[in-house]
């Protein structure tokens, strides 16, 4: 091993291979595969596996029935996308870990981990974007958003920008090639300040959705509590635990798949602890779950979203019910729960597109 008091900052060793830099970090590559290295493995190929089939399905979901063909199911497709990415990223990190790592150029090694920061930032700027198409439409009263599909192809080409953007960074430079004291112990190439600027980033996106859907709720729960006269009491209620389950689902599923691998990042990037490296793994296939929870939050609680995934499945035909089900996505106006409710009758429902009636 090198002495790390005869390397200096100003050096480039691009030349040295992926060894070299996790020797500098202290970071074991193991020479064999031991029972902790194909628990991780088999884990993650399996995680990968639910991933890339669970969003598949809701992108042909979303292809196949028009009923879908609306600005937020474009991004809910677009989301899918990126956790299908990320997916795809991870089960090749999963063929390029343990001891096949030894055997990575510095090339392969940034392709590795930029492919994996790729998706996963695209999975996060796209629960992002919902978030606050979710907001726009309610806080503006339309049942549908103003958004048309020329913007909405903008939005997601921004979005894979910023993605492809991030990932790139590290390799286009802001990596410890040439500041070899600078190196993250996680990942031995990059930068602590890297990972304090990408770990930063997503605290920040994180942020953005608790306040975006703390707002979401409060507005809600005041709008129906001044409106409760006109309505029932029992409306009233479903519609308030309804948004706080879907915002419950949405906020936890986040907390718990993200924050234990953003800390252990932070940390790292400040040079806080030297036990990263026993978590590090775990937390990664954590954060991969998110992937495969978005689905099942976003899709899978809509009625005419599940029915197709049985169509699509080869299930017996399934009749569709347009009543009484309550989407965790499609976000009603208020308005119009009160205007159904006093009237009695559901001739102004009739006039809204099928699959877009139902309550929040």
């Amino acid at each position: 091993m090198v002495a790390m008091a005869t390397l200096k900052d100003g050096i480039c060793y691009g030349n040295r291979n992926v060894a070299f830099f996790y020797e500098q970090s202290e970071k074991n590559i193991s020479t064999t595969w031991g029972k902790t290295e194909i628990a991780v493995v088999s884990l993650g190929l399996f995680v990968c596996c639910i991933v890339i089939f669970a969003n598949i399905l809701v992108m042909l979901a979303i292809f196949m029935n028009r009923r879908f063909h609306y600005p937020i199911y474009y991004l809910l497709g677009n989301l899918a996308a990126a956790d299908m990415f990320a997916g795809i990223s991870y089960m090749h990190l999963m063929f390029h870990t343990g001891p096949w790592t030894s055997k990575l150029s510095t090339y392969q090694w940034f392709l590795r981990q930029g492919l994996i920061d790729t998706s996963l930032t695209a999975s996060v700027i796209n629960l992002m974007a919902i978030a606050l198409e979710r907001h726009q439409t309610i806080f503006t009263m339309q049942l549908h958003s103003k958004m048309t599909n020329h913007r909405v192809v903008l939005l997601i080409a921004g979005i894979w920008l910023i993605a492809i953007v991030m990932g790139l960074i590290p390799t286009m430079g802001w990596n410890c090639v040439c500041k070899i004291s600078k190196c993250s112990t996680m990942a031995p190439l990059y930068s602590r300040h890297y990972l304090i600027f990408w770990t930063l980033l997503n605290l920040f996106a994180f942020t953005v959705m608790v306040a975006v859907y703390t707002r979401i709720f409060v507005y809600v729960r005041r709008k129906t509590q001044r409106m409760s006269k006109h309505t029932s009491q029992v409306k009233h209620k479903e519609t308030v635990v309804n948004l706080m389950k879907t915002v419950i689902m949405i906020l936890g599923c986040f907390v718990i798949c993200w924050t234990p691998g953003l800390v252990l990042l932070l940390l790292d990037g400040l040079d806080l602890t030297t036990s990263v490296l026993k978590y590090e793994k775990f937390f990664l296939v954590l954060a991969e779950c998110n992937s495969f929870m978005n689905p099942i939050i976003y899709s899978y609680r809509d009625k005419d979203m599940r029915n197709t995934f049985k169509r699509i499945l080869c299930f017996p035909c399934v009749r569709h019910d347009q009543t009484g089900e309550h989407s965790g996505v499609r976000f009603n106006t208020l308005e119009q729960e009160v205007l159904s409710e006093s009237n009695g009758t559901h001739s102004h429902q009739s006039s809204v597109k099928p699959g877009l009636q139902r309550a929040a």
